[in-house]
């Protein structure tokens, strides 16, 4: 094959956050802005689209036991639409720099702190849950974690649950600025948010789920 018959791949044009915004206020479908790149929804960094039902299940569970635990506290959650920005200031809307995701729940502790007028996008999570997919656990074990970690000070717990087995890892953020873990295994252990004095049980958050029988005696 000679040369002159292959193609160099294309570069994704950067977009920056301004026309991110732009689009994705309007877009009937979620995006994640990582540096520039707008992660389309077959992207090579995450799928976000078609989420299988146990993720819905597991994440409404989350909300639901955390909404209620919440009930007359300065604390409230909210899943899936809200947008979180991790990212130092912005110097200009033509900056090409930060991230902004989308948690699967998402809790805030008093006055919300906008990313700008129009009250989509947080910027002082107290606690962040994911529910791994297959397309999204590296990312959210990485480079997501990462980006929440550096840029978000107010975070103080980052929770991690699999949907195929009752595995949930909970990264807490201590009083040093460093991050524990701690990992609950099987349907009788809980998992508690100190940030928030809420405790969630893992019976509480796998209701209504089907393992796979190796997963059933955990």
């Amino acid at each position: 094959m000679s040369t002159a018959s292959v193609r160099s791949p294309v570069p994704r044009p950067k977009l920056t956050v301004e026309q991110y915004l732009a689009t994705e206020r309007v877009s009937l479908h979620r995006h994640l802005y990582l540096d520039g790149l707008v992660i389309p929804l077959d992207g090579d960094i995450v799928e976000m689209a078609g989420e299988k039902l146990p993720h819905g299940i597991i994440s409404l569970n989350i909300g639901t036991q955390l909404n209620i635990q919440l009930k007359g506290t300065p604390c409230f959650a909210v899943t899936k639409d809200t947008k979180v920005r991790s990212g130092l200031g912005l110097v200009s809307l033509r900056s090409v720099s930060g991230m902004f995701s989308y948690p699967d729940i998402l809790v805030v502790c008093g006055e919300p702190e906008y990313f700008d007028d129009q009250g989509d996008i947080i910027m002082n999570p107290t606690a962040i849950v994911e529910v791994l997919s297959k397309s999204t656990e590296a990312f959210d074990r990485g480079e997501k974690f990462q980006r929440y970690r550096t840029w978000n000070p107010s975070l103080r717990d980052y929770v991690l649950v699999t949907q195929d087995k009752p595995l949930v890892e909970h990264f807490h953020r201590n009083a040093a600025g460093s991050w524990d873990m701690h990992e609950a295994i099987g349907l009788t252990e809980a998992t508690t948010f100190a940030s928030i004095s809420c405790t969630l049980n893992l019976a509480d958050i796998y209701d209504r789920i089907k393992f796979p029988e190796s997963s059933d005696d955990m």
